[in-house]
């Protein structure tokens, strides 16, 4: 009997079969395209997906673990028929041949359709398709981002617009595949780049049109999630005209094509130099009026400093102190006049009541020498008495050598 006869045959655990079938499996087939319909479909606590991926001829279990659960576009339910890629795998505790799932994604255009639709109602349900929440774009961006293929038309017309519009915008290019596997996280990556760059002021978010197929990057949550999130405002022209993305709905701005992206991230400068050209006139016209009403403002304050100024208001005090002689003059000429008038009355009367009046009318006026008294009637006089005659421009001496009495003339009745 040879050596290895009587050793006997090889004996493995149920483990070690299950290992080497995953690791055959692992490494012969590796990771697979499965097309199939779900059922059984359960949501664990843990965010984990696990299904029974079945059609006519058998079933195969898969789970689709958060990470990767988290990511898919549209709400996965029982009946759906749907294309999945994952590692076919063994599950060692029960002995199940299981497909881990990598990409999961709802067959043919009705199905696309419909995640689209799941998808858009979800993420609208939770506000980020509000009109509120979007940011205005910048007038005059001095530096632009741009997500999109290098070799796609998207980039050169975006380049052509802008050169034209507003050469003085620069333009930054974020390398992106733009659909294809995989091509949703290369897109998610380069906005966030982007927007945590500094000096860039927008972003652009482009690709020329396609199938729905083509465009299922732009229909994906992490996408709409990575343009609500960037810090600066974001227009997305995916597509044609007819084409509307869940980017699109994100976006602070919407445009139909790439072109017209570019058109609205930039002004024209030839619409600016007409602008520019309109306000230097309005600032011109603007400005002359202001000197005007300044000029007329000046001569104002300067008539009214004028009028304030001491020599003014001096000559001003002048007049009125010259006007204010003349009236009191005026006022006190006439109270003199009358007393004038009163005094050359008064004199009158005066002189007509004088001594001196009587004697210049050839009257004289006779004293006593011995005592002065004016002698009225004849015994106030003696013979020999002597006398002080007063003429009016004479003065005599005289002695008494008669006296004579005279007859007193009759008072009229």
């Amino acid at each position: 009997m040879s050596e290895s006869e009587s050793a006997g045959p090889h004996i493995y655990s149920v483990g070690e079969v299950l290992a080497g079938l995953r690791a055959l499996l692992e490494e012969r087939i590796g990771r697979v395209w499965v097309v199939g319909e779900l059922s059984n479909l359960h949501r664990a606590r843990s965010g984990h997906l696990y299904f029974t991926l079945k059609d006519d001829s058998g079933q195969l279990r898969a789970a689709l673990f958060r990470s990767a659960a988290r990511r898919l576009a549209f709400e996965p339910e029982d009946g759906l028929e749907v294309l999945v890629y994952g590692d076919l795998s063994v599950y060692e505790p029960r002995g199940d041949l299981q497909l881990i799932v990598r990409q999961l994604e709802p067959r043919g255009l009705g199905a696309l359709q419909l995640a689209f639709e799941q998808l858009r109602a979800r993420l609208e349900a939770e506000g980020l398709f509000d009109p509120d929440r979007k940011r205005p774009l910048p007038a005059r961006p001095s530096r632009i981002g741009v997500v999109t293929s290098p070799t796609g038309a998207a980039i050169r017309d975006v380049l052509e617009v802008t050169g034209r519009r507003y050469p003085a915008a620069s333009i930054l290019i974020a390398a992106t595949r733009v659909q294809g596997v995989g091509a949703e996280d290369e897109i998610v990556e380069a906005i966030d780049s982007l927007s945590a760059q500094p000096d860039i002021d927008l972003i652009l978010l482009v690709r020329g049109g396609g199938s729905l197929e083509d465009l299922q990057a732009f229909n994906s949550e992490v996408v709409a999630r990575a343009i609500v999130r960037s810090m600066v405002p974001l227009v997305s022209g995916v597509g044609h005209e007819v084409d509307v993305t869940i980017a699109d709905l994100a976006a602070d701005a919407r445009a139909a094509t790439p072109s017209v992206a570019a058109e609205m991230a930039v002004p024209d400068a030839a619409d600016l130099r007409r602008h520019l050209a309109r306000d230097w006139r309005r600032l011109l016209l603007a400005l002359r009026g202001v000197y005007e009403r300044s000029a007329q403002s000046f001569e104002r304050e300067r008539d009214a400093l004028q009028m304030l100024a001491p020599s003014a208001r001096l000559a001003v005090q002048r007049a009125r102190l010259g006007a204010a002689i003349h009236a009191l003059v005026r006022v006190g000429a006439a109270p003199a006049e009358r007393g004038r008038a009163r005094l050359a009355e008064l004199a009158g009367r005066l002189d007509s009541l004088s001594p001196l009046g009587v004697l210049d009318r050839g009257y004289a006026l006779v004293r006593r020498a011995r005592d002065g008294a004016i002698p009225r009637t004849v015994d106030q006089l003696e013979r020999g008495e002597q006398l002080s005659i007063r003429l009016a421009e004479a003065q005599l001496e005289a002695v008494v050598e008669s006296i004579a009495a005279l007859p007193r003339p009759e008072k009229p009745l």
